[in-house]
């Protein structure tokens, strides 16, 4: 090689990779864009307030989407149902001079103004006011859903054990059904204090008063139209409520159900994809239900169902189970969550009845794909702010649900 051909091909070779540099440069810089996106989605969420069904907050949090969904290119549809909403008036436990302060479980009894008044003693004992303590999600089974079936005690106080220190109630999975005496549920901080006053047997009052309203709730829906309307539709559907402001709880789900709508809607599908963001999650799932009583046989006369459930994307003590109705629903979503960086940390078992909405799925005999998270601020008043999320996650959790949207979605073409 002359040494004019050599000088040829190292300018050559250099401007190539300069090019591919500036190209590497350019696809960061997006990827960098798109995170804080995320983070912006996410804090102006948790901006809104306490996410509880059927309240001013939630209203607004639905205009909030709405626009969302707009600015996406897509119409989006508010699809109103209707609540018995519960306003805690008072919700204390009285030991003495010391009164604490609680959130009643929304799908037990409650008291009137005067209380429960007798002796705290721990479950199963002959106190008229019981103590035990739950997990978030967990009322219903266990020591203390046992007791609130078997009636024993007039009343239960409970402490709530999440992951950091603070009141994390459960959901009220059977709203519709309420059973049992009235449980006020209180932070861990007074787990140690209750203890010694319900080994001494120590005399208190419990006040579970609420006021029932009668309110209005919103899902958030819209479609991307597919090439054939005839197909099975594919579903993507996450719950927008929660107790708190769910930054990271709700967050992740919210901005994957957003952006799919972005990286799906340039290009065709063979079937029609639909969008729910539901509310009434934490009252026994009452969005996803209204949603589907609104669509007779959608939930097995659909191709497929995506559930972007709690904690995805989550910072704190981070994790990830996989749900899924069958081999191939879980197969498809692992293959593209390796790709992405995403771990699989737990399966349920095949034929367990999953977490969160996609429970509506399984128990109408749907097929279904749905991730949750772990989170060590799970129904913690703590949970609030972009910081409460690793944007990051959250776009590689895009990446991978897109994949699979797609493959889900039949071929897409231009």
């Amino acid at each position: 090689m002359t040494d004019e051909s050599r000088r040829r091909f190292l300018a050559l070779t250099g401007a190539g990779l300069a090019s591919m540099a500036r190209f590497a440069r350019a696809q960061d810089d997006d990827r960098a864009a798109f995170e804080r996106r995320i983070a912006e989605l996410v804090q102006q969420y948790s901006d809104q307030g306490v996410h509880r069904t059927g309240t001013a907050v939630n209203r607004r949090s639905a205009d909030w989407l709405t626009m969302q969904v707009a600015q996406r290119g897509l119409r989006p549809s508010r699809e109103v149902f209707y609540l018995s909403r519960v306003d805690p008036i008072e919700a204390t436990l009285t030991i003495g001079a010391r009164r604490i302060q609680g959130i009643p479980i929304f799908d037990a009894a409650f008291t009137d103004g005067a209380g429960i008044a007798g002796r705290l003693g721990p479950l199963e004992s002959d106190a008229e006011i019981g103590f035990g303590e739950t997990v978030p999600n967990q009322s219903a089974v266990g020591p203390l859903g046992n007791a609130r079936r078997a009636n024993r005690h007039k009343a239960i106080v409970c402490i709530t054990r999440g992951q950091r220190p603070g009141l994390c109630p459960s959901n009220a999975d059977l709203f519709l059904q309420p059973f049992g005496p009235p449980v006020l549920q209180v932070s861990s901080d007074e787990a140690a204090w209750l203890g010694e006053q319900a080994g001494a047997r120590a005399q208190a009052r419990l006040v579970a008063q609420v006021k029932r309203t009668t309110a209005n709730a919103v899902n958030v829906t819209t479609k991307i139209a597919g090439a054939n309307p005839s197909l099975p539709p594919l579903v993507i559907m996450t719950p927008r409520s929660g107790w708190y402001t769910c930054a990271s709880e709700r967050g992740g789900g919210i901005v994957c159900w957003l952006e799919l709508m972005r990286t799906l809607k340039d290009t065709r599908p063979q079937r029609d994809i639909l969008f729910v963001a539901s509310s009434g999650h934490e009252l026994g799932h009452l969005g996803i239900n209204a949603f589907v009583d609104a669509r007779p046989g959608i939930v097995r006369q659909s191709a497929g169902w995506m559930h972007f459930g709690a904690n995805i994307g989550a910072a704190v003590d981070p994790g990830n189970t996989i749900q899924a109705s069958d081999d191939e629903f879980e197969a498809r979503l692992t293959r593209e969550m390796a790709p992405a960086g995403l771990s699989v940390d737990r399966r349920v078992a095949r034929g367990t009845v999953p977490g969160g909405e996609a429970e509506v799925v399984h128990r109408g005999g749907g097929q279904y794909v749905s991730v949750i998270g772990r989170n060590a601020l799970f129904h913690n008043p703590e949970d609030r702010d972009a910081k409460a999320v690793d944007p990051a996650v959250i776009a590689r959790f895009v990446d991978a649900f897109t994949a699979v949207a797609k493959a889900l979605a039949g071929e897409f073409g231009h």
